[in-house]
């Protein structure tokens, strides 16, 4: 059992690792009408519920979506999500005690031609000593 304070998820019990917590539910959407709903380049600062199903398919949590969507982005993260049967589930990856937020890494795809200012739009400030500074994924070199 979690409760949401805020726009945080934080977990009323303890929670093992392995603990499968919620889907991540929304409208299955392909990438060309997530592509329509959300520019980047009209957006000031960059805010979406949109998850990677696969190279054809979205969910865009902002229409139908549940509490899932507001589980927080960290570069030091206690869950992760995982792709089960074309469905995404965020599971614990290590035991946590209750009364700590979930968190988990957003990891946005990058592409090999990322510019300085694709960082900065796409900033992460989760305050870990672990922060690459981006809700991007490592990039190679950082491999």
């Amino acid at each position: 059992k979690s409760q949401l304070n805020g726009k945080i998820f934080i977990p009323t019990r303890n929670i093992k690792k392995g603990t499968r917590l919620i889907e991540y539910l929304g409208q299955r959407i392909s990438w060309r009408t997530a592509d329509k709903r959300y520019d980047d380049e009209k957006m000031g600062r960059h805010h979406t519920f949109l998850f990677t199903v696969d190279d054809k398919t979205v969910i865009d949590a902002a229409v139908n979506g549940n509490d899932a969507r507001f589980l927080n982005h960290s570069c030091a993260p206690n869950c992760e999500a995982i792709t089960d049967r074309k469905r995404i589930f965020i599971e614990a990856i290590r035991n946590i005690p209750a009364g700590t937020e979930l968190l988990y890494d957003y990891q946005y795809e990058r592409s090999d031609d990322h510019t300085p200012e694709d960082e900065a739009f796409y900033a992460c400030r989760c305050g870990s000593p672990k922060c690459r500074g981006t809700i991007l994924a490592p990039s190679k070199a950082d491999d």
